[in-house]
């Protein structure tokens, strides 16, 4: 019976019997398999270790080496030293082997520093093969340096904000009968207390937005016809604008007449509240100031334009009127002056589109008709012109949002759109349409969410386009419930 006992020092086996064809494989001492320092320095030198048999190929992937827990299989990282990885006598050269070795092992494994997380020491049953689930990644996450956040660079990481969703359809539609279409008229306006004034031919109407209830203000008989209606700033006083240069003040809340002011000799087809001063402008090419307080129609008198006033807005503080007319001039008026203080020949129509910004004192936004059809900003305060863009199409009104750095432009030929635009990229918003006529009219909600539009195709059309203050993607309230048409009247 052989011997149980197998020397474990020489092992031969014989691969053929044939002397010629005989081969031996000895295994004479075996050692020990190498240990896993000596592998990782092995990988980390590979450009600098030449193997006695082979190259070296690594296959191994690792999707996230900065929390693998390298401690689960014995593996001791080389420490780096405190000369950065540059041993003694190699001169500081790029190429030592020990600086390549120690940028490399940062690359892989992260900075040996005392702030950051010791993975080694993680839970047993973390697992090494772990995917972070990470929609987006840094710029740098392909860079071999391991920058763990922009904060490395001095730039910090903001969230991108998503664009404001704006409805592409009104959500409210009033029939408007004999809503003109004329450009140099001025309609609709809506007033403090959330009540709208339209003039349909030789009447004025008020529609509740809060109860949706029409009421009819006043019939100026047939001889006579409404070019304009115009809110107080507080209050529930109206003005009415007459084709035969008269302009009348109402009181909404008793629907009574308060007085009729004389003046102009023609039609008034523009007005503007200041306080309790009325500016009315008329195609007698004249503007009128007016005090209701005082007994006189009007206390003084401005001109300078060459053609009919179809265009008046005075800034929010008060301080200067902006007069828009045929003749495509722009002026600028204080509370003083009988001559324009700032002139403006730019355009080439009719400027009836003007709005003061709400967010930057001395910013006039204007508009141009179908020979112009530019969008023009100016400087009040240092009598400069700042941008223009053409918007391709005659521009009719325009408004500024209350909310927000932003404004609307409604346009007639040939396109009959309405747009918002950001300031100051004017970059397009939304381009909003539905309007079959010129968009002539247009006005806009306290709360400055919501903006109205009227055109020939005698409708009016309820946008909810602004955000509220308080929120960018809540809705107007107002009429929001109900939604539907109906006809004023």
């Amino acid at each position: 019976m052989a011997d149980p006992m197998i020397s474990q020092s020489k092992l031969n086996i014989a691969a053929s019997t044939t002397p010629r064809h005989q081969h031996h494989l000895h295994l004479e001492n075996p050692t020990p398999p190498p240990s896993s320092s000596k592998h990782v320095n092995r990988l980390l030198n590979s450009n600098h270790y030449i193997s006695p048999s082979r190259p070296i190929y690594s296959d191994r992937f690792i999707p996230c080496r900065s929390s693998s827990n390298f401690g689960l299989f014995n593996i001791s990282l080389p420490q780096p030293s405190a000369t950065a990885g540059i041993s003694p006598g190699c001169g500081g050269k790029e190429d030592n082997p020990s600086a390549y070795a120690a940028l490399l092992r940062d690359a892989l494994f992260g900075p040996q520093n005392p702030d950051k997380k010791d993975w080694g020491a993680g839970a047993a049953g973390q697992n090494i093969f772990r995917y972070k689930m990470e929609t987006r990644q840094s710029l740098h996450s392909l860079s071999p340096f391991g920058f763990d956040d922009m904060s490395d660079l001095g730039v910090s990481n903001v969230a991108i904000k998503t664009p404001r969703k704006v409805s592409r359809s009104p959500y409210k539609v009033l029939d408007a009968p004999a809503l003109q279409d004329d450009f140099y008229l001025n309609l609709v306006d809506w007033s403090s207390h959330n009540v709208l004034a339209v003039g349909l031919g030789n009447c004025v109407y008020l529609w509740n937005a809060c109860s949706s209830k029409v009421t009819k203000l006043c019939d100026l008989g047939n001889d006579d016809g409404v070019c304009s209606v115009g809110w107080a700033h507080r209050g529930t006083h109206l003005a009415i604008g007459t084709s035969n240069g008269k302009v009348q003040i109402w009181d909404a809340s008793r629907c009574k007449r308060i007085r009729t002011m004389e003046g102009h000799r023609l039609r008034v087809g523009a007005l503007a509240w200041s306080s309790s001063m009325l500016s009315s402008g008329s195609r007698d090419k004249s503007i009128l100031q007016r005090d209701i307080r005082a007994r006189e129609d009007f206390v003084s008198k401005l001109s300078g334009h060459k053609s009919e006033v179809c265009g008046l807005k005075w800034s929010y503080d008060n301080r200067e009127l902006a007069s828009g007319g045929n003749d495509n001039r722009l002026f600028v008026w204080n509370q003083h002056s009988s001559q324009p203080v700032l002139k403006y020949c730019d355009h080439t129509a009719a400027v009836k589109a003007i709005a003061w910004s709400p967010h930057l004192h001395g910013l006039l936004a204007s508009g141009g008709g179908t020979a112009d059809r530019c969008i023009r900003f100016w400087n009040t305060t240092t009598n400069s012109h700042l941008s223009c863009i053409d918007t391709g199409s005659q521009v009719c009104n325009l408004v500024w949002s209350k909310n927000v750095n932003e404004l609307v432009s409604t346009h007639g030929f040939s396109q009959n759109q309405i747009i918002l635009w950001r300031y100051p990229t004017m970059s397009k918003l939304a381009t909003l349409t539905g309007h079959t006529f010129r968009v002539l009219y247009l006005a806009i909600s306290p709360d400055g969410q919501t903006i109205v539009t009227g055109a020939g195709d005698e409708t009016l059309r309820f946008w909810s386009v602004f955000p509220s203050p308080k929120s960018q993607n809540t809705d107007s309230e107002i009429g929001a419930s109900s939604l539907g048409r109906t006809t004023i009247r």
